[in-house]
């Protein structure tokens, strides 16, 4: 019986990144030694062990055969006459298919069978072996390991692999789940537009989120978009919310908010009237797909239809302020109303020479906010039930008063207000 610590852990010790979580795999022993020396099974696939003590996973050395459509049509093998080769063998890219043994009195070396230790010098994304087309989440894992490793390339040989099992309608039956698991997390790395340009070259973002795919070779008018193209502008917005250390909800929203323009009839290009209704239209129909989660569903929906209204509330006198901050919910989420003022930044300078630029909006509205949030709902409501007005009423009286107060905060601060 060996044990050996595979996987992102020995990767990122060997890129210098800081490790997080270890893989063990362990090599020549049965389920029954595993549980008599007090690891708990918890593998419901194949066998999957935790640790008695650190609670850490530890597999049994497998091998995969395809058995089946997608990720999950697979016929798992474990036993102990299975090598540590064999199991390395079945893993995706060779940068993750280096073993280094947990044994103190080993030299320390790694176990390297498939070059992933030169891989990681020449900064190179490739395949281990060609077992990888049974796997269509490989596709997805790359893209998402690209946007990670932002000075790494896809070796050419893998994205033609890519390519084919695209082709063969593999990333057809990618479950829901599994996408919007490896789309989330692609979402949050350093430079996620890499991960949609690895799918776009693929042919992956075709299959997947065709929304988005059809967004590339959309022309914007060159007065508010000096990029042009809406897709290279989706990029360059995704970008931004990376460089601002946005939460998931507001990128997967700067991802969504310019679905619309996708469908812009052509005797309208280069403007495109109305496109945040048919964002949104959109968005629905995308988020019910994939199973989006509700925060990230919500925020994206609010982000679709009101962007270019907060683009420009730097014009807006104080009523037409108070229905936008309404529209938005923002008086009674004013914590989601702040990540949909984000997820706008990023769009306005997610622009060709404009990353740099300020966003005065987001402060306007957050002041406008604060104002609206200072008047005393719970004393009108008591003026109004002395009065004997009820329901409707009510409500048209506290808005009012918001209008005002957001008057007085315009009045008194005109400067800062704009």
């Amino acid at each position: 019986m060996q044990i050996f610590m595979v996987g992102g852990a020995v990767r990122d010790r060997l890129l210098g990144r800081p490790v997080n979580d270890h893989d063990w795999v362990v090599v020549g022993a049965t389920p029954e030694q595993m549980v008599a020396r007090g690891y708990l099974p918890v593998g419901r696939d194949f066998p999957v062990f935790l640790h008695p003590e650190t609670r850490e996973e530890y597999a049994l050395a497998r091998t995969e055969r395809k058995s089946g459509r997608g990720y999950r049509g697979f016929a798992v093998q474990a036993s102990p006459d299975v090598t540590l080769e064999e199991d390395l063998a079945r893993r995706d890219l060779t940068i993750n298919a280096i073993a280094v043994s947990a044994d103190p009195e080993s030299d320390g070396g790694h176990f390297d069978p498939y070059g992933g230790a030169r891989d990681l010098r020449e900064r190179v994304l490739r395949h281990v072996t060609d077992a990888f087309r049974e796997d269509p989440v490989r596709i997805l894992r790359v893209a998402r390991f690209a946007a990670r490793f932002t000075d790494f390339t896809v070796a050419p040989e893998t994205l033609q692999l890519m390519r084919e099992m695209v082709a063969h309608g593999e990333a057809d039956h990618l479950v829901a789940e599994r996408v919007w698991q490896e789309l989330a997390r692609g979402l949050m790395e350093d430079q996620p537009s890499r991960m949609f340009a690895v799918l776009r070259d693929c042919g992956a973002l075709a299959v997947l989120l065709p929304e988005v795919d059809r967004l590339w070779g959309v022309p914007q008018h060159a007065d508010h978009h000096p990029e042009v193209d809406t897709g290279v502008h989706l990029m360059l917005v995704l970008d931004m919310a990376a460089r601002l250390q946005a939460p998931l909800a507001v990128r997967f929203a700067c991802l969504t908010h310019d679905l619309g323009k996708g469908t812009t009839p052509a005797e309208l290009l280069p403007r495109h009237l109305g496109h945040e209704q048919r964002s949104a239209k959109l968005l629905k129909g995308l988020c019910e797909r994939l199973r989006v989660p509700t925060d990230c569903r919500e925020l994206a929906d609010v982000v679709a239809r009101e962007h270019g209204n907060i683009h420009r509330s730097g014009d807006l006198g104080a009523a037409a302020l108070v229905r936008l901050i309404e529209r938005c919910d923002g008086i009674r989420k004013p914590g989601r109303f702040d990540a949909i003022l984000l997820a706008c930044e990023c769009d306005a300078r997610g622009r060709l020479g404009l990353e740099g630029s300020p966003y005065p909006q987001r402060a306007r509205l957050r002041a406008a906010l604060a104002a609206a949030q200072s008047v005393a709902t719970s004393v009108i409501a008591a003026h109004a039930a002395a009065a004997g007005v009820t329901g409707q009423k009510v409500g048209e009286m506290v808005h009012a008063a918001r209008v005002q107060a957001v008057a007085d905060w315009l009045a008194q601060a005109p400067a800062a207000a704009g």
